[in-house]
């Protein structure tokens, strides 16, 4: 049921992010053809355009935590029988939860200092900036929770012991050296 609810608010962050790709869009192009074709430009092109970059990199970071999509190697924990996956996935999880906690309390006290702040060409409060941290940690923290709730219970598959997934390209055959 959680993951159910889970899904469907990454898929739901997945429009944000695709929405937030296409005003950056317009913002950087429209103001390349006004300075190039009338040289005058948007003023808060800039700007937003780097919060929403800034804002849809941790709102990409959710989506890939939920989907397993990160960098990893799993060369030992494949290798290892279904107890030690366990237990690797348990270790991880703990860590990774303990890194939400530092990157909550670091966005969250950014959000308190800078609430009165306002950026240079946008006139709006920074906390706004900041708080994507707070989004991501709370939003990660949720997906770990669920996952090793997941797997105390039992629902976890064997495949998703591994926290990685694998490339769903094709392998690329490389030429062997002539001798």
């Amino acid at each position: 049921m959680m993951k159910k609810w889970i899904d469907r608010y990454c898929q739901f962050l997945g429009y944000l992010i695709a929405a937030a790709l296409a005003v950056m869009v317009v913002l950087v192009f429209g103001n390349v053809v006004l300075r190039y074709a009338m040289n005058s430009g948007i003023a808060v092109s800039e700007e937003l355009s780097r919060w929403l970059f800034v804002w849809l990199t941790f709102l990409g970071g959710i989506v890939a935590l939920n989907e397993g999509a990160h960098l990893g190697t799993d060369t030992l924990v494949s290798r290892l029988p279904v107890r030690g996956k366990k237990i690797c996935l348990v270790l991880a999880h703990v860590l990774m939860l303990f890194i939400c906690w530092l990157l909550f309390k670091g966005a969250l006290d950014q959000v308190r200092i800078n609430w009165e702040s306002t950026s240079a060409a946008m006139e709006t409060s920074m906390a706004y900036f900041y708080g994507c941290g707070v989004v991501f940690a709370v939003s990660g923290a949720v997906i770990l929770l669920s996952n090793l709730w997941r797997l105390v219970t039992g629902q976890l598959s064997e495949d998703e012991l591994i926290g990685i997934r694998e490339s769903e390209e094709e392998p690329i055959d490389v030429p062997k050296p002539l001798r």
